[in-house]
């Protein structure tokens, strides 16, 4: 029976191999009948194989084609004509793999120690361990954004030799107590992991009983109040790690290449000679000494945090082994198991699609009452021949001698707002084109925030050009001014509430605190190039002609009347940001979870186009709300149309604060107030962008509609 069902699952691995080959290769010339049962026939084999009992992160042949079946969407590049490729080719175009040839020497390198329930990240050697080794090693090039980050990769203690099989080996010992044993604790119990990287492979832990894989290793763990056999809520930690690395040899090139990364975490109580120096060449009775036997988590031996009954301290032997696995698994394909724990993988795409869809509905439809409502309104006004029928006329033409007077409350701040939002829109649309011409990896996250930082700084002309041009209009006078505030405004919070956060981050050591040399580095680039490029843009901007408008503005002001409920400020400030929000919440799901809970996004092409669509969505929201205003007869439209789309970004920071209560379990304070800094300075970019865009749109729309009428 065995071998019958041994030879059964052989077969249908076969044959959902060859059903997914099929489709790759023949799809375009297969019918839509045929493609539909070729894809339920494709189902049908991995329920069929999954009910056996195969799991999806192993090397095995049977989970690498549950794999290949579960990424087919993700493996296909292309826009319009979709073309079979990797994972790798994907989320790293152009990288070649690295070959090692035997007992060549390799680098583990050792990054952050974080944890989803704090955003509060902590550096490898910060953790009480065994020392940095001396040893000659290819140093990681670190950029502004990594060091913003906290990124900086350094080899880790555990030696590596390419093909050298390392049993048990002690590393060092290390003594707990006081405040690091209870430091120690606190890391275990907030789920602290560790992240190692091996050939730019972070390190992995899988389970095929549980089927899933998740990066980087956890400090320890904690007893559950259930357990039986160990004491309720005691803390233990993992001092002895099992490496698997997995190599693919092919005909096709010399040396190896590095496919895969794991390690099991061993929590043991080791027995060595107390107070005596622990080295590489020590022999340790449950380690490398004759007879030892191998080291497993067993209940009994689990290595307690807690100091001796007399109070001593205790004294923790790390140590490490190594293990070679060949693998049929290529190069290529080594990714694929990174994003088959990745949640939401199925319904990514089609929840996008489905947003987008929706917003050009709208769209087309708000554009088409909009534009057919307008053609009567001005066919109707130009017919009018009589001074009585002039008379008479009511609606959103009365107010043409008002509706481009500038606005009484604080003109130099409307102009500095709308080129902040301006600037942010243009630094963010570059960093977007960057990426859909593989100048930028996803991936690679402190190169795009890097990116993001210096696109910014060099498009600053933008802000001052825009802010000027505007001010202008405005009949302004302190045009200094106007161009010092939108050199310094923006900028200015957001680093201001950076410097008190890290104030916070420092006292607690986390290892995204910035040193004064970073500062001084983002100050620089602040002073030195993005408000010169502000200044010179502002030049441009003054030497404009001012902005021509189709209407004189009279000298005393019209009367407003009573405005119904629907084009109350307050009313159409909270109903304007929905839509502009609503395009672009799905997409915000996945952002989020990219920036808080550690998964992965690299669909850059959704994300320009959502982009695109929040434009023409707050544009839209925009002329509607400012139409409805103006055939209110209140002319009063400047800072309406910034805040009826600026209200976005409450919306975004209150979704922020739902994440934070449902999807995070974030322990302490400091977490959340990280958290809560950064959801506002994001909260705060996204609402000026959506505010200038409203603005600008009002405003063409304005000129186009009085520009269309005759006015005497």
């Amino acid at each position: 029976m065995t071998a019958l069902k041994s030879l059964l699952l052989t077969q249908a691995i076969a044959i959902l191999a060859l059903l997914i080959s099929t489709t790759g290769a023949d799809a375009a010339s297969l019918t839509r009948k045929e493609r539909t049962a070729l894809a339920q026939q494709e189902a049908a084999k991995y329920v069929e194989l999954r009910k056996s009992g195969i799991d999806e992160v192993s090397n095995t042949e049977e989970s690498v084609a549950l794999r290949n079946y579960r990424l087919r969407a993700k493996k296909r590049k292309g826009l319009l004509r979709k073309r079979e490729a990797s994972l790798a080719a994907v989320l790293f175009p152009g990288v070649s793999p690295e070959e090692y040839n035997s007992d060549e020497d390799m680098v583990i390198y050792a990054d952050l120690v974080e944890s989803k329930k704090t955003q509060v990240p902590f550096e490898f050697y910060d953790m009480p361990g065994c020392a940095m080794p001396d040893m000659k090693f290819k140093r990681v090039r670190k950029n502004l954004g990594s060091r913003l980050q906290g990124h900086d990769a350094k080899p880790s203690p555990f030696a590596l030799k390419v093909g050298q099989e390392s049993p048990c080996s002690p590393l060092c010992k290390v003594t707990l107590a006081g405040k690091k044993l209870r430091w120690v604790r606190q890391l275990v119990e907030r789920q602290y992991r560790v992240q190692l990287t091996l050939d730019q492979l972070p390190v992995l832990m899988r389970s095929k009983e549980l089927n899933y894989a998740v990066r980087g290793y956890p400090v320890g763990f904690k007893a559950p109040a259930s357990s039986g056999v160990l004491k309720a809520e005691e803390f233990y930690l993992y001092n002895h790690l099992k490496f698997t690395v997995t190599y693919h040899e092919g005909d096709d090139h010399e040396g190896i290449h590095i496919t895969g990364f794991d390690v099991h975490p061993v929590s043991i109580q080791h027995s060595f000679t107390p107070g005596a120096d622990v080295n590489p060449s020590t022999q340790v009775e449950t380690c490398n000494a004759p007879g030892a036997g191998p080291v497993v988590n067993n209940p009994s031996t689990y290595l307690s945090l807690r100091q001796g009954v007399t109070g001593e301290a205790l004294e923790v032997l790390f140590s490490y082994e190594v293990n070679w696995v060949s693998s049929d698994v290529e190069w290529a394909d080594r990714w694929d198991v990174y994003l088959i724990g990745a949640p939401d993988d199925d319904i990514h795409y089609f929840a996008i699609v489905n947003s987008l869809m929706i917003v050009l509905f709208l769209t087309g439809a708000i554009a088409t009452i909009m534009i057919r409502t307008l053609r009567q309104d001005i066919a109707g006004y130009n017919e009018m021949q009589t001074l009585e029928e002039a008379q008479e006329e009511t609606g959103w033409k009365l107010v043409h001698g008002d509706v481009f007077r500038p606005p009484q409350f604080a003109p130099m701040m409307l102009s500095v707002l709308v080129g902040t939002g301006s600037h942010i829109g243009a630094a963010f649309f570059f960093t977007m084109i960057c990426f859909m011409l593989k100048f930028l990896n996803p991936m690679n996250k402190g190169q795009t925030l890097t990116t993001i930082i210096v696109l910014y700084v060099l498009s600053g002309s933008i802000a001052g050009y825009v802010s000027s041009r505007v001010y202008k209009f405005f009949d302004g006078k302190a045009w200094k001014l106007n161009t010092i505030y939108t050199a310094i405004g923006l900028p200015g919070v957001l680093v201001a509430m950076f410097m008190v956060l890290n104030v916070f981050l420092t006292i607690a050591g986390a290892a995204t605190a910035v040193g004064f040399l970073m500062i001084l580095a983002v100050f620089s680039l602040w002073c030195l190039v993005s408000a010169p490029l502000v200044f010179i843009g502002a030049y441009f901007g003054l030497r404009a002609d001012k902005i021509e408008v189709p209407t004189k503005t009279n000298q005393i002001a019209r009367v407003i009347p009573d405005l119904p409920w629907h084009v109350n400020p307050v009313v159409t400030v909270a109903l304007g940001g929905i839509l502009p929000f609503g395009s672009v919440c799905i997409e915000l799901a996945f952002i989020m979870s990219a920036l808080w809970l550690h998964q992965i996004y690299y669909v850059m092409g959704f994300l320009l186009a959502v982009l695109l669509i929040l434009g023409a969505t707050c544009a839209e929201v925009s002329i509607v709300m400012c139409y409805l205003q103006l055939c209110s007869e209140d002319h009063r439209w400047w800072w309406k149309a910034f805040f009826n789309c600026a209200s976005a970004g409450a919306y975004m920071f209150l979704y922020s604060l739902w994440f934070l209560s449902s999807r995070l379990d974030l322990v302490g304070v400091l977490p959340v107030i990280v958290y809560l800094t950064y959801m506002s300075m994001i909260s705060i970019c996204f609402a000026l962008f959506c505010g200038a865009i409203g603005i600008l749109a009002a405003f063409w729309f304005n000129r186009t509609i009085y520009g269309a009428v005759k006015v005497d």
